[in-house]
């Protein structure tokens, strides 16, 4: 009985750690630019935060002697209209540190229309990624990106879009918003970002398939066949961009799981094991074209 109230106790501590946890702001003097919302409109429900106008992250580290190394920058998803940072941030980084591995979790800001917001806010998180990888126990030759949905679409601009100092060493993209091209993309995703107003030059800009150079990182790529919000499309564009520029890439297609998969995907452990596999390649330098 002793045992069991001491195994309690100790989840409860764990919980509340969590719980505990604040997230810290990307910009400690606040953002040089605005993105046109009302700070005082900001609202968190259950998990999933509207129109972000302060971004912000959380840091996630493994216990020391589990640490691998490698560090994700997390990119939650929500059409560029809300970052749902809790099922697609915080669950998934609790997840990676069980396997050794660190994570920030970005919550960005709504681009409402400025398309160069969010990435500004994803090349801030790599670089504060890169500057604390000595005190955060991380190599900062593995530090990558990961994004779900619009948040994939932001991981691979991220990819695609870069310097020395912001590119990521590798990309994991989960049924992802990757072409801003009238025929596949996500029409929510894209006129949140890019506003009513954009032009043709836009559209290229951000269908990440068409910025693809040699230089891309190597990406890990899974969605569900059945995608009924992002046509499957998108993955096959990027995967077959890197392919022809001789990137390492993987592509997993799901038979069913929708999109979304919280709660009703059938092939996780399928999916996180080959995640798991393909991280383990790019820690040891063995992906291949």
């Amino acid at each position: 009985m002793k045992r069991l109230f001491a195994v309690l106790a100790a989840c409860a501590a764990f919980c509340c750690a969590l719980e505990a946890q604040t997230p810290q702001p990307l910009y400690p003097d606040g953002p040089e630019r605005s993105n046109g919302i009302d700070p005082a409109s900001t609202v968190d429900r259950d998990g999933v935060l509207f129109n972000v106008t302060v971004p912000d992250y959380y840091v996630f580290l493994p216990e020391r002697e589990r640490a691998v190394g490698q560090m994700v920058v997390v990119c939650p998803g929500g059409g560029y209209g809300c970052v749902c940072y809790e099922r697609e941030g915080l669950e998934v980084a609790h997840w990676l540190g069980d396997h050794g591995i660190a994570a920030l979790v970005l919550r960005y800001r709504m681009p409402n229309g400025h398309h160069e917001i969010p990435l500004e806010d994803v090349h801030e998180a790599i670089r504060i990624a890169r500057r604390n990888a000595p005190s955060w126990g991380v190599d900062p030759h593995q530090v990558g990106v990961m994004g779900f949905s619009a948040g994939g679409h932001l991981a691979s601009t991220a990819s695609t879009h870069f310097d020395e100092r912001t590119r990521p060493d590798f990309s994991i993209l989960i049924y992802p918003v990757i072409t801003m091209g009238e025929r596949y993309t996500h029409m929510g995703s894209r006129e949140n970002l890019l506003g009513k107003g954009y032009d043709a030059g836009l559209v290229e800009r951000y269908s990440s398939e068409r910025q693809v150079t040699p230089q891309t990182p190597p990406a890990f790529i899974a969605l569900s066949d059945n995608d009924e919000v992002v046509p499957v499309r998108n993955s096959i564009l990027y995967y077959d961009a890197l392919k022809e520029n001789g990137v390492p890439a993987e592509l997993h297609v799901y038979p069913t799981g929708r999109h979304g998969w919280i709660g009703r995907f059938d092939y996780w452990d399928e999916y996180r094991a080959a995640l798991l596999r393909w991280l383990g390649q790019v820690r040891e330098g063995k992906l291949t074209e």
